[in-house]
């Protein structure tokens, strides 16, 4: 329990289901883990065993009564509070990006050059990296409640000085303040993991990956609509607002969960994520896979402005920036996507996407810069399959350990951000060194990445295997929910994790 949270004590006794299965294969398929009896480590009990239930953040907040934790009565998880989640993840990822639209109107306001400017993003994006290394693996550590509470407060409260300061040291060094606890998104998505049943995780997962993506490509639009028919000032004065309107609406309706990992320090956290980094196969398989993914999206969106803007389009920026409508139009297909990686085996569904990029991404090299539909066909197909198979490695990567999301999705966030400044940088110097089409050809070299690194370990090999099908190649979640309630659980191997209950596969079958 927080130690600044008051309580109360429940007269409950705690759940222990009795139904054992094959961790390793279910492991594989996505399956394992959520089980509510997991928790009953981590909600704090008084010495005669009975839970206390938290009733205030921080000492002194009151948590609304339907939204406390009850080890008895989970919190339900609903296609709203889904909803809810995107929506919160949309509105304060956007601070990473309202300034890149502005960078002219800020350097004129201040009466700097453009090179002075060009530092705000860098800084911002800078101080997002040491917030996912720092702050988003205390997702595992404490009450997520009050932490998303406190960041969310401490975004806002820091985005009042961006639109009063007029010294760009006092806006850089706000910038980059405000992008360390921007990680609320990195924290929603592992609670999402927790709430959701295993039937429906990558649901939620997506959903709330699309709501992150909305935000990148609304505050751009936003922002650049808003400054140019006011000043930029207005495009933080409005961006204020909304952050602490997320924040009361998530006081009325985050529900509360307990901490993990009692008797865990920061430093073990830490520690631990380091260690997760070098010594589980799947997760450095999916690190390799999104970090490729990544360079392949972030090169095309960047190198877009320049294909479009010359020879033969020669569009203008409101043109341009219309393409941004078409990204979004993949993105809102994050509940079809979300259900097709519930149905499939998380390999199975990334290796399906990456071979579906590789497609888009001939398509792009062979037709990009001579016709427009390829250009508006590629830009739909990758964010829906990008979006498939960042949702379906994450949700197996979920699985294999309940009490380290926050710092196992930390480490995938990290790749992500490292295949961001790749495929930026690089992206960018080939196309204006060597033309469009060697930019997308570097794009199609990294989906061909993506789909050797899938293909060197297969979909049902134990956790520590490195290489290899052992296993075999069944990727029927169903059968293999099946398979593993037959058989015995491996030799005491994860015997946390061996307590999924009967519940758990049946809703996995029945999926």
């Amino acid at each position: 329990m927080d130690p600044t949270s008051d309580s109360v004590v429940a007269n409950t006794e705690p759940h222990h289901p009795s139904a054992t299965a094959s961790t390793a294969t279910l492991q594989s398929a996505g399956v394992i883990v959520s089980c509510h009896e997991t928790l009953k480590d981590a909600a704090t009990r008084t010495e005669d065993g009975r839970y206390q239930v938290v009733t205030k953040d921080f000492g002194f907040l009151p948590i609304p009564a339907h939204l406390r934790y009850h080890p008895d009565k989970p919190h339900e998880w609903t296609l709203f509070l889904n909803a809810f989640f995107g929506i919160c993840a949309t509105f304060l990822v956007a601070n990473l990006y309202y300034c890149q639209p502005l960078l002219i109107d800020l350097a004129a306001s201040f009466g700097v050059t453009y090179d002075e400017v060009s530092r705000i993003p860098t800084l911002i994006q800078a101080g997002y990296a040491v917030g996912l290394l720092l702050i988003s693996p205390l997702g595992d550590l404490v009450r997520r409640r009050p932490l998303l509470l406190l960041l969310t407060f401490l975004s806002g409260s820091l985005s009042i000085g961006l639109p009063l300061t007029s010294s760009v040291p006092a806006f850089e060094a706000l910038s980059f303040l405000v992008g360390i606890v921007t990680v609320v998104p990195q924290i929603l998505m592992p609670l999402a993991a927790d709430l959701a049943p295993p039937h429906r995780r990558a649901s939620a997962i997506s959903i709330v990956l699309a709501g992150l993506l909305f935000g990148i490509l609304l505050a751009r639009v936003l922002s650049g609509i808003i400054a140019n028919f006011t000043t930029w000032r207005v495009v933080y004065y409005m961006a204020i607002g909304m952050q602490f309107t997320v924040l009361g609406t998530m006081w009325v309706m985050l529900p509360d969960y307990p901490a993990r990992n009692n008797g865990m320090t920061y430093w073990g956290i830490l520690g631990s994520m380091a260690k997760y980094a070098v010594t589980e196969p799947l997760l450095i398989q999916a690190c390799l896979v999104d970090m490729a993914a990544m360079a392949m999206f972030s090169n095309f969106w960047v190198t877009l402005t320049f294909l479009l803007g010359g020879s033969p389009y020669n569009y203008n920026t409101l043109v341009i920036g219309l393409f941004g409508l078409v990204g979004m139009g993949g993105v809102a297909m994050a509940p079809f996507v979300g259900r097709a990686a519930d149905k499939l085996h998380p390999w199975s569904a990334a290796t399906i996407a990456s071979f579906v990029l590789v497609l888009f991404q001939a398509i792009q090299t062979g037709a990009g810069g001579i016709n427009i539909a390829a250009v508006i066909i590629v830009c739909f197909g990758i964010d829906v399959f990008r979006q498939m198979q960042q949702v379906s490695l994450t949700n197996a990567v979920f699985a294999l350990e309940v009490g380290g999301r926050s710092r196992l999705n930390a480490v995938i966030m990290i790749s992500i951000f490292l295949g961001q400044v790749m495929g930026t940088s690089v992206g960018t110097k080939v196309f204006i060194e060597h033309g469009w089409r060697a930019a997308a050809g570097v794009s199609l070299a990294w989906c061909g990445f993506c789909i050797f690194v899938m293909l060197l370990r297969g979909p049902n090999v134990k956790r520590y295997t490195w290489l290899g099908y052992e296993g075999g190649f069944e990727v029927r979640r169903s059968r293999l929910a099946a398979q593993a309630v037959i058989s015995p659980a491996q030799n005491g191997e994860d015997k946390e994790n061996q307590k999924c209950t009967t519940t758990d596969v049946e809703m996995v079958k029945s999926s």
